[in-house]
């Protein structure tokens, strides 16, 4: 099904063609003046100068080959030479019940899908989630979404930090506090027991300690990569509390990313590709990439086109350690080995971007990946607080991501709670489901590279841009249908019909948007492109509801045409606020 202004432009193009003038002129775009029409083109004004003509002479040209046209309904040549569009009632009605039959409402699908590797997680284990991890995980799973929803195959990776220091350093603190564990003991060969020997809350708080330790005693530092060592070697004691540490700190991750309503298809880390360096390394070595400087492993990455200065990419320092560009060169190795995707995209801050483009630099010039693989960082900027800077606790601290998710439900709770309109669990259950939206909603509105404002007070409100607003708009379109269908309304093979008044079609020019919206959304891996999208159709949803008595007009039919009308917009409002990550309660 094609998009719709690509319709109405084949209409136009048609009539610049017939008119004598090059078809490309008749490009259509959305009215800059709502008040003068619907749509415009300005296509004679564009080809005065080649046609030696007043554009006004050609734009009455092209009104007379549209006369009988069965998708404008008028359009009129204004000076010095634009055409002002409107749309015939009859074309807009049946655009939308095709729609209505489409299970994508008419997205086009790909003749040859994608696979695509979303890398949108990057928590250290045994570390809690703080603010940091939110908008990573927020924007990344809204992408996945999309992608799939486009027609691709996508998989989410975490992308864990788990091997390095910070694993050694707990194995140290732990020996440390328990010298007796069996996991020390050098000559027992047995089976180590399934419980941990600690907890998460123990956990959390032993990184922290060890690694504060490690910061002012050099001979604490130096056991910790000792044990470091041992554990990367295979000592069993150390892997077997590394199985440990992994399997406490990803269950209690799985507990704070499912409260985001964010999963991911693949569990990995840097411990996964460990192995898989020394060849890597060795090949770049082989084929004159990699070359020493000052002592430690480089590949140089500049390019003579380059304006600015772009450091070598650095692959084993000076002491033969590996860095995150080594593990995240080894992971493309391993998602091309075992995943061969055409795509790659990476949820990171912003200020990682020099980062980010010396390692696919590098990855391009070693063949990593082969010429055509896409390789993309989406740098995100920060989640600040209110008075422009970093959001933080209010003792000055990195906030835990947990109470942050617990601080917007406890206030949606207040909110809904106020209303008294429910009992205290469905009231529980639906605060968290707002809140939720507030929190996405408030993320997912602004380009990913922006800086933002987190306001829980405008977040949370029930009016203006936000995520409440949406969702009680699609709760207002359910209460609708239910009522309807109480008064005995039948839904079934009800159509859409010709709109009777300007609100109805204006909502249905908001619907028509939506495949082109779509694909602008995966395109350019933009979830504010939806936000926005949405944000326009419940206005226009809203401002057609209070223009319309729907549930108690009296002629049948067109109350038929209104309630199906009102079922697209509830199924497009649904699976928008589905590709964001958050979904609709049942009422507010």
């Amino acid at each position: 099904m094609d998009k719709f202004l690509n319709l109405i432009s084949e209409e136009m193009k048609k009539a610049f063609e017939a008119a004598g003038y090059q078809a490309d002129l008749g490009k259509v775009t959305i009215s800059n003046r709502p008040d003068l029409c619907e749509y415009q083109c300005n296509g004679a004004m564009a080809g005065a100068k080649q046609y030696h003509k007043a554009p006004i002479m050609i734009a009455n040209e092209v009104v007379e080959k549209l006369q009988d046209s069965a998708v404008f309904a008028d359009v009129s040549a204004v000076m010095p030479g634009f055409l002002n569009l409107n749309i015939k009632e009859a074309f807009l009605q049946s655009y939308l019940n095709e729609m209505c039959q489409d299970e994508k409402f008419g997205l086009a699908m790909p003749e040859k899908p994608q696979k695509i590797i979303v890398d949108y997680g990057g928590p250290n284990v045994a570390k809690p989630l703080h603010v940091g991890h939110l908008r990573s995980a927020i924007i990344g799973e809204s992408i996945k979404r999309i992608c799939r929803y486009a027609g691709h195959e996508v998989l989410g990776d975490i992308h864990l930090g788990d091997w390095g220091l910070q694993m050694g350093l707990i194995v140290t603190e732990l020996k440390k506090r328990q010298p007796e564990l069996l996991y020390f003991d050098a000559t027992y060969d047995g089976e180590y027991p399934n419980e941990a020997p600690f907890t998460i809350s123990e956990l959390e708080e032993i990184y922290p300690t060890a690694s504060a330790k490690s910061k002012e005693d050099p001979a604490y530092k130096a056991e910790a990569m000792e044990a470091t060592g041992k554990l990367q070697s295979g000592v069993r004691g150390y892997r077997a509390l590394w199985q440990h540490i992994m399997s406490v700190s990803v269950a209690d991750l799985k507990k704070n990313y499912s409260a985001l309503n964010v999963d991911f298809d693949l569990w990995k880390g840097e411990s996964d590709v460990h192995d898989l360096i020394p060849a890597m390394v060795e090949k770049m070595k082989k084929d004159g990439f990699a070359h020493e400087s000052e002592g430690a492993l480089v590949v140089d990455v500049k390019e003579e086109t380059d304006t600015k200065e772009i450091p070598p990419c650095m692959i084993l320092k000076s002491d033969g350690a590996a860095l995150y560009n080594t593990t995240d060169l080894a992971t493309i190795v391993d998602r091309m080995e075992n995943y061969r995707p055409d795509s790659m995209i990476y949820l990171a801050d912003k200020r990682q971007d020099l980062y980010f483009e010396q390692v696919f630099r590098c990855a391009r010039k070693t063949g990593l990946v082969k010429p055509e693989t896409k390789l993309l960082h989406i740098g995100f900027g920060t989640m600040n607080g209110k008075d422009g800077k970093p959001f933080k606790t209010r003792e000055g601290g990195v906030m835990r991501l947990e109470n942050l998710i617990r601080g917007i439900n406890e206030e949606m709770h207040r909110k809904i709670a106020d209303n008294k309109s429910m009992g205290e669990e469905e009231a529980k259950e639906t605060s968290e489901v707002v809140a939720l939206s507030a929190l996405k909603y408030g993320d997912l509105s602004n380009q990913a590279s922006k800086d933002y404002i987190f306001d829980i007070d405008r977040f949370t409100s029930f009016e203006g841009d936000t995520g409440p607003y949406i969702l009680y708009t699609i709760v207002r379109i359910k209460s609708i249908l239910n009522k309807y269908k109480e008064q005995g309304g039948k839904i079934d093979g009800i159509q859409i019909r010709e709109a009777v008044n300007a609100a109805e079609k204006d909502l249905m020019l908001q619907i028509t948007g939506f495949n082109a919206m779509l694909e602008a959304a995966f395109e350019e891996a933009a979830p504010h492109r939806i936000c926005a999208y949405i944000y326009d159709l419940a206005n226009a949803f809203n401002h057609f509801y209070h223009e319309t008595k729907i549930l108690t007009e009296e002629e049948k039919e067109k109350q038929a045409g209104w309630i199906a009308l009102l079922m697209l917009t509830k199924r497009i409002l649904e699976t928008c606020i589905d590709l964001l990550g958050f979904s609709a309660p049942e009422r507010m």
